[in-house]
């Protein structure tokens, strides 16, 4: 690519820099005449601001098929971009900062090479595909079997995406960050079929497990262990219906520093929720990692203040409740069935806020009096007494759960 570039330079007679799609440096050709603060920032940082990168987008240089020229502002010279497309694609662009001599005949001429590191940067996304349902898998030959190359440390990625008609997969990302992965199979709703390897997540009576309520967790070790999440779409994998949710799950691998943001790029393409788990320093134990960021997804979507993005490393209480099993789990919800919505409310933000009286009524909009009548009124109703630490707790634990459960 640098090779391009320095060839693109000389023929345009211009300074000429190479970026992803997400305004990630890849190459930059010797500076010629001026330079201006964003190109001495992008090959300085490597990467162009989040400002920059609005102002150059708001020219419709991601869908433009053409150069586009973008007019100079006070310290900022003129350019012209280039989208580096490819199969109707735009996977990065070429930057030429206005010389007065870049005629679109200088720039046609320049088109076979453009058109070249246009395909280099379509194979290298292509090549951040990879069958992460194998190698997520609790099975270590799977695992093994995938081929899938990565260092650590690592952390997975449970992203859900809109539901598609007739049964179409989603639209997957064309193109991810460097050193990203992510799965060209669809996760779908369903339920994997014992023994195949596969991400075996579904839903049983009452929420969703692994095994079922009574047995481990496929290869978790660990007994009971509850699974919120789905199924890889696959052979012999069928389907079922998720109460509360719909669409299907994307499979992304990262590295550990890069999980957060590349969450939050794709929670804003989707528009749903996402999961983060934790990281790991052996990428042969990123299939834990898996499995929390889909427990971390399940919150994400039963949980406000977990919402949309959740992060299994700051999760707290949730970390332990959403490992039960549909059983058990029901069974600690049930704790508080006999509340009303609005009773249950402000409960809940009684003790989210360790029992201050005066902070949850400001929260909740009403006056002091009548939190302490909804208090005892929930006290009555359980038959547990908000006086006494471990009653509190239970009850506590019980609305937690209940919103798991889909009934918070």
């Amino acid at each position: 690519m640098q090779d391009i570039v320095d060839e693109i330079s000389r023929l345009l007679g211009a300074s000429v820099t190479l970026e992803d799609r997400s305004f990630n440096l890849l190459a930059y050709g010797a500076q010629s005449g001026d330079i201006d603060s964003v190109r001495q920032e992008s090959i300085l940082r490597r990467r162009a601001s989040d400002e920059v990168r609005a102002h150059f987008e708001a020219y419709g240089i991601a869908t433009a098929t053409g150069p586009v020229r973008i007019p100079g502002l006070p310290g900022v010279l003129g350019r012209v971009c280039v989208p580096l497309r490819h199969d109707g694609v735009t996977y990065g662009y070429l930057w030429a900062l206005e010389s007065g001599e870049l005629t679109d005949e200088r720039l046609a001429a320049a088109g076979p090479l453009v058109g070249r590191v246009a395909a280099l940067l379509a194979a290298q996304a292509r090549g951040r595909y990879a069958p992460l349902r194998q190698f997520f898998s609790a099975d270590p030959a799977a695992r093994a079997a995938a081929g899938v190359v990565a260092e650590g440390p690592v952390t997975a990625v449970a992203v859900r995406t809109p539901a598609q008609d007739a049964g179409l997969p989603p639209t997957l990302p064309r193109t991810l960050p460097r050193g990203v992965l992510a799965d060209p199979d669809v996760i779908e709703p369903g339920t994997g079929g014992p023994g195949t390897g596969e991400l075996g997540v579904g839903f049983g009576t009452g929420g969703p497990e692994i095994g079922g309520p009574e047995t481990g967790g496929a290869g978790t070790g660990e007994p009971g262990a509850a699974v919120f999440g789905s199924a890889v779409r696959g052979p012999g994998v069928p389907g079922a219906g998720v109460p509360g949710t719909g669409g299907a799950v994307l499979a992304i691998l990262a590295p550990a520093a890069q999980a957060a943001r590349v969450a939050g790029l794709l929670h804003g393409l989707y528009g749903l929720a996402a999961g983060i788990g934790g990281p790991r320093d052996d990428p042969r134990e990123a299939w834990e990692s898996w499995r929390e960021a889909l427990l971390a997804l399940r919150v994400a979507e039963h949980a406000e203040r977990h919402a949309p993005v959740a992060d299994w490393a700051t999760l707290g209480v949730y970390r332990l409740l959403v490992r039960l099993s549909p059983r058990d789990l029901a069974g600690l919800a049930a704790e508080s069935a006999a509340l009303t919505p609005r009773i249950a409310a402000s409960v809940e933000a009684y003790l989210d806020h360790a029992g201050h009286a005066g902070e949850t009524a400001a929260a909740l909009g009403v006056h002091r009096q009548t939190l302490y009548y909804r208090l005892d009124k929930a006290s009555h109703l359980t038959g547990l007494d908000l006086a006494d630490g471990e009653d509190r707790l239970l009850l506590h634990l019980s609305l937690k759960a209940a919103a798991l459960l889909g009934g918070g």
